[in-house]
């Protein structure tokens, strides 16, 4: 750029920088300092690289400032030094990330007593960061010496920027073999095991929670960089470990030791929903994590092979998840727009339903082990009661309608325990008597004035699945079979219902969404092409600056309807100019009548709008056309309960 050769006109700055004696603090005063910086001054990175000025940025950014000054003030320097170190200049890399007096009082952050100030906190994460990634293996060798480097970071994981800091080791470590150096080292100080000991009923819930994210983030980015290290044919330690089934039962174990708590079992739980994803979209990997290596499309979907020891460790522990499900936390009554609800879902139960339906997806071959479990527990005809129960919980019924449709879509439809999920469902959790039941109370209640039930569209999409898989699904054979069996007073109504009330309700969804496509589809580049105006229109013309308004006399209107009509009805609403002005400062009485509805309401133009929409069904092919009848309705147009419908 520009700066770079000096060709900026001078600033304060430099009038600063020619002083003697100038300090620190006058150079972070100025406005330019960081810009100036970036711009790599040369004289400033050389004031600023100096021992003495380079130990003042980093004491500011790990000493807690004076007290008694105004938040924004006190904070103020702290957050120029953090910017002036990180502002990825190399002088100033390389003699923060070479000098070991700079990293020392750097990593004296750790060493002081909990709970850590946030924001200087995150000033050491965002400082040590762009040195792991900038100055690698100078910091990774000067962190590896600190033997309670990982024990301070996790005393202080309460705060959040200590999450990033572990993440940066992971993450953001090149080349390949050097970041299977560094995970070796972590998984050598047993960080996965850690953390999972930190999921306990006996810590805080703030510690809790930033543990179990760490974990999950983890895992997503060991498999996310699986295929970098393929190239040297070792697995990720930490992913390994994470994956394995000690690790699991012990996560497990603590969730459920002692007296459980909220807290602990949600956050267990996402690590375990985390470990059992089978397939995870990318949608912002190029913009989140523009690393070398990550060069996956917009809208991409990766799929994981879930290890067969997580499905082993979780199985022992299904009857607890059940029983949760029946006996949550104690909630207290919450007050909702259709009234109070007595007993709440509670998070807990919802995460609950999550793990199931993430555990029926799985294709693993332990995945049977889990099916029959299930069965035993009758843990599907307690979620559907749940489903029932819970009318507006919209969460819950999608993953009541998940767990169906995975029962009912096996990934392996020769697998005899899955088939015992599919007989199960019909013949004790009576799936198809809920359905028929449930949308026939919904109907009443609709016919007495009441509201449609919160969940008939997941209903209807499980009837579907249902229809669906019965037709040519995997199981289809024995879905039919089981259908058949069913008491002819159901299997009647259920053909009636399937012929008559499930294809109109389809028949109307169809229209409606058919409808919204319509709109979606006029909203597209070709929009622009065909009705609006052009960009080069807006643009300027070598010939003539008026070549647009010249185009005006282009404008081509025809009105194929009958033109008498429409003046007739302009002269009834013209009226013409009163000479006398009317003086607007005059005081007058103000009369309130009631309004009167008019057989045709006037714009404020004078024009009907039963003379506008005559226009407007006409052969308009422009747009400025369009604009000019939008210029007669204005916008004190008198309100309709029929919008004038535009034909174009």
């Amino acid at each position: 750029m520009f700066w770079k050769f000096d060709l900026h006109t001078s600033s304060h700055l430099e009038a600063l920088l020619d002083k003697e004696d100038v300090t620190l603090i006058e150079l972070m005063n100025e406005e330019d300092v960081l810009q100036e910086c970036k711009a790599q001054n040369r004289r400033l990175l050389q004031f600023l690289c100096q021992d003495q000025c380079m130990l003042e940025l980093v004491r500011m950014i790990t000493t807690e400032p004076p007290v008694g000054v105004e938040e924004i003030k006190r904070f103020k320097y702290p957050n120029i030094a953090c910017e002036l170190l990180t502002c990825d200049v190399g002088m100033i890399n390389d003699k923060l990330g070479n000098e070991e007096p700079l990293l020392e009082t750097l990593y004296s952050l750790l060493e002081q007593p909990s709970p850590l100030n946030p924001l200087l906190a995150s000033f050491f994460s965002k400082t040590i960061g762009n040195l792991i990634t900038r100055k690698t293996e100078q910091v990774l060798s000067f962190l590896r010496q600190k033997e309670e480097f990982l024990s301070l970071v996790l005393k202080h994981i309460d705060t959040s920027a200590m999450m990033d800091v572990l993440l940066r080791l992971i993450s953001c470590v090149e080349p390949p073999p050097l970041r299977l150096d560094t995970l070796t080292w972590l998984n050598e100080e047993k960080l996965a095991q850690r953390l999972i000991e930190l999921i306990h009923p006996e810590r805080d819930e703030e510690r809790q929670s930033n543990a179990s994210q760490t974990l999950c983030d983890i895992i997503r980015l060991s498999r996310d960089q699986a295929n970098q290290l393929q190239e040297i044919s070792q697995p990720d330690p930490l992913l390994t470990v994470l994956e394995s089934q000690e690790c699991v039962e012990q996560l497990l174990q603590n969730m459920f030791s002692g007296e459980s708590t909220e807290s602990c079992i949600i956050n267990g739980i996402q690590v375990l929903l985390t470990l059992l994803e089978i397939r995870r979209p990318v949608l912002l990997t190029l913009l989140t994590n523009p690393c070398p290596g990550f060069n996956m499309c917009l809208g991409f979907e990766r799929s994981y092979t879930v290890n067969s020891s997580i499905l082993l460790a979780v199985q022992p522990h299904l009857i607890h998840f059940h029983q949760l499900l029946l006996e949550p936390p104690k909630r207290n009554p919450m007050l909702t727009t259709l009234g109070v609800l007595e007993e709440p879902l509670g998070n807990t139960r919802l995460h609950v339903a999550r793990l199931v339906a993430s555990l029926l997806y799985t294709s693993s071959a332990s995945h049977a082990v889990v099916a029959q479990e299930l069965c035993r527990l009758n843990t599907m005809d307690l979620l559907l009661d749940l489903f029932f129960k819970y009318t507006w919980n919209n969460f819950l019924h999608l993953q009541v309608e998940l767990c169906v449709a995975a029962i009912l879509r096996p990934f392996t439809p020769e697998n005899s325990a899955h088939n015992l999920m599919v007989t199960h469902l019909f013949q004790h959790c009576h799936l198809v008597q809920r359905i028929l039941e449930a949308w026939e109370e919904n109907d009443k209640i609709q016919s007495e004035g009441g509201m449609r039930r919160g969940y008939m569209g997941h209903l209807t999409r499980i009837a579907n699945t249902v229809v669906h898989n019965l037709e040519k699904g995997p199981v289809h054979t024995q879905i039919s079979s089981l259908i058949t069996e069913l008491p002819e007073d159901y299997r009647g109504r259920w053909d009636t219902f399937v012929d008559q009330t499930l294809s109109e309700t389809n028949r109307k969804n169809t229209i409606d969404l058919a409808f919204s496509d319509y709109q979606i589809q006029q909203m597209t580049a070709n929009f622009v092409d065909q009705f609006g105006f052009n960009d080069e229109e807006f643009t300027d013309h070598d010939d003539s600056i008026g070549a647009t308004f010249d185009r005006i006399a282009e404008i081509n209107i025809n009105i194929d309807a009958n033109t008498a009509v429409f003046e007739a009805c302009s002269k009834e609403r013209i009226q013409p100019f009163d000479d006398d002005e009317e003086d607007i400062w005059e005081d007058k009485e103000i009369n309130f009548a009631t309004q009167t509805k008019s057989p045709a309401p006037a714009l404020c133009c004078g024009i009907t709008y039963q003379a506008c929409e005559l226009i407007l069904l006409s052969s308009i092919r422009h747009t400025k056309m369009l604009c000019f009848i939008q210029g007669l309705v204005g916008h004190n147009q008198p309100r309709v309960k029929q919008p004038v419908q535009l034909v174009i």
